[in-house]
């Protein structure tokens, strides 16, 4: 029987070892840099009772599967939501999407959203990016008020440096009909996405769903053990304690540019080019932490005006009353990406988001007042940037990596940010099993390349 080493424990190779236990696979083994598991869907409780997600992650799903393995884990110990997001702007806060909801800003921006809507719709230009689809779709007013700016903070490159076919379901386009009526009824459209009802664990935030991973795994689960060669001649896997491990087919998720370097130099050169011309976002992730009631319902809100660092704030506190010390207490989780084309300082991060917090009138003085935590987290993998080239590359990299029986799959174990959320990371791992010991095809990662 083949040996199957995973690299990384979280929600992809998670749901690849849950996988192979369940189908009774032999020999396996999982090892995780960190000294807990989850990944960027890990969480950490602070010194002060708050817990803090890398992120303003929440569960919800395409698959029946991950829906079942969502119910066995976490069981009653789960909350749902129905989702109440909103773009802040022009001094107040609007329902997302935007697109359904502008009507709400001053007359005048109204009027340039919608003559841009009408316009786009002659638009036959040629598309050669995202910028150029964005212009295409919604036109000149919704781009020029938010999708430009909203974009450029969230992935931190130019957006004609990026593609434009990972769009999917992850944009609402517009349905001018909708948009009209909006208008004319002065109506509130937020039912749009697949994200409209959502979950959230009621213990230990995000990472509390992952946890409960990890009695699963039993002894086949190894944490602090960050892979650091690759040699393929003899088929191992060496680690930074000096632990050595064989395997026959190794399955990755860890950043695949960063797979590709402890490949050592024998890597092929246009493979080794493939990997340095992936782009990605960095992030810091700030959350804030008061000693008061909460004053909104709100779950997140988006951030496109340039008053702010931060791409997107999270009431946190909302999801579940135990991401607090107690019910008098509210966290707010604020999320700014950056990159060599977008740099920002670690060293004003948290004071240029707090004053952000108050621009947006998400902090007042009293509050300000009861601040009890700010925790920083810096993430160097934050967003996996759809840029120009990437699907050649990838094809590039997974032609080498699987001709030698290595695959790669994962947020950024797969760099493909349309297929990145929580419930398709964990299928990448559950099919790439099925595919390699049952001869099934991958649907989840595999479409588009």
């Amino acid at each position: 029987m083949e040996r199957i080493v995973i690299l990384g424990a979280g929600p992809t190779g998670l749901g690849a070892a849950y996988r192979l236990r369940e189908i009774g696979h032999p020999d396996w083994q999982i090892f995780e840099k960190d000294d807990h598991v989850g990944g960027l869907s890990a969480s950490i409780r602070d010194g002060k009772g708050f817990t803090w997600d890398f992120g303003g992650h929440i569960i919800f799903s395409h698959y029946s599967y991950f829906d079942r393995l969502v119910e066995s884990l976490l069981q009653k110990d789960v909350l749902r939501h129905q989702r109440e997001s909103w773009v802040w702007m022009m001094d107040r806060f609007i329902r997302y999407p935007f697109q359904n909801n502008f009507h709400f800003l001053p007359e005048d921006v109204t009027l340039e959203c919608m003559k841009g809507l009408l316009k786009a719709r002659e638009d036959h230009r040629k598309l050669e990016n995202f910028e150029d689809w964005i212009l295409a779709s919604f036109g000149e007013g919704i781009a020029r008020y938010f999708l430009f700016p909203y974009n450029r903070k969230v992935w931190s490159i130019p957006l004609r440096k990026m593609d434009y076919s990972w769009i999917g379901e992850r944009v609402s386009v517009v349905d001018l009909e909708r948009v009209l009526g909006n208008i004319i009824y002065r109506r509130e459209d937020a039912s749009w996405g697949p994200n409209n009802e959502f979950l959230f664990p009621l213990y230990g935030g995000t990472g509390g769903l992952y946890e409960r991973f990890v009695p699963v795994m039993g002894d086949r689960l190894r944490l602090n053990s960050r892979a650091v060669e690759i040699d393929l001649d003899r088929r191992e896997v060496g680690f930074s304690d000096g632990h050595r491990t064989r395997f026959d087919l190794l399955f990755s998720t860890m950043p695949i540019n960063e797979l590709i370097g402890i490949m050592g130099d024998r890597v092929d050169a246009p493979v080794r080019r493939a990997a340095g011309s992936l782009a990605w976002a960095r992030g810091y992730i700030i959350g804030v932490g008061i000693h008061a009631p909460c004053p909104s319902t709100k779950n997140w809100m988006y951030f496109p005006q340039d008053d702010s660092p931060f791409y997107r704030v999270t009431y946190l506190s909302n999801y579940s009353p135990n991401m607090t010390p107690g019910k008098d207490y509210y966290s707010l989780l604020c999320e700014t990406s950056w990159s060599p084309h977008k740099p920002i300082s670690r060293d004003s991060i948290v004071e240029t988001t707090l004053q952000g917090l108050r621009n947006s009138k998400l902090l007042n003085d009293a509050d300000a007042k009861r601040i009890e935590s700010i925790y920083l987290m810096e993430v160097e993998y934050l967003l996996p940037v759809p840029n120009l080239g990437r699907n050649e590359a990838l094809r590039t990299l997974h032609r080498y990596l699987e001709d030698r029986r290595i695959y790669s799959r994962g947020r950024f174990g797969g760099w493909k940010y349309e297929v990145g959320n929580m419930d398709h990371s964990v299928m990448q791992g559950v099919e790439w099993v099925d595919r390699v010991v049952e001869g099934k095809d991958e649907t989840v990662y595999l479409t588009g390349l």
